[in-house]
């Protein structure tokens, strides 16, 4: 959640507010469930942390002084090791996915190019879970494991396909997101 909005914050400075329902926005219904205060406790982390600072603006009469945070220049470089970083299995998809809703969004990097890296990393993984698969006597048990992976790794370049489909087609819905 934290590298999804700094990401969010590279396009510009925002309030938790927007920030919170750009977040949503990009989840869709997996958004539904984001707690109303997880934005602002991300926030606050990323602030000790030194990635944002946050300023006070000039508000509606209702909120006088409403909290602007932007990138400090080490959560400008946090953001650009994120979007480099292949790593997989992720635990939640969705983090990918507002990692392609991000970069699309602030101009950060090509979505399909994030999707081709993470599917080069995929593709080097299964050959060598192939390879230790095939290296095992056929009775152990170590295949059904290595199975396993190479089935996960083969359902996870199908969902990439189906992203780069997705952003391919220059959809406005999924950069304005």
């Amino acid at each position: 959640m934290q590298d999804a909005v700094l990401a969010m914050l590279a396009k510009e400075p925002s309030h938790g507010y927007d920030l919170r329902a750009r977040l949503r926005r990009s989840l869709g219904p997996l958004g539904e469930s984001m707690n109303h205060g997880q934005i602002y406790v991300t926030l606050a982390r990323l602030e000790k942390a030194g990635l944002v600072v946050c300023e006070r603006a000039d508000g509606l009469p209702e909120r006088p002084e409403r909290k602007v945070y932007a990138l400090t220049p080490a959560g400008q470089q946090r953001v650009a090791a994120w979007l480099t970083e292949v790593g997989w299995p992720k635990p939640d998809l969705a983090e990918f996915h507002l990692k392609l809703v991000a970069a699309a969004a602030a101009r950060l990097a090509d979505p399909v190019e994030l999707v081709a890296a993470q599917r080069r990393e995929l593709m080097r993984r299964l050959r060598e879970t192939q390879r230790a698969a095939l290296a095992e006597p056929t009775e152990s048990a170590a295949v059904v494991l290595l199975e396993g992976v190479a089935l996960r790794l083969q359902a996870d370049l199908r969902w990439l396909a189906a992203c780069e489909r997705a952003w391919s087609t220059g959809d406005d819905e999924n950069e304005g997101a």
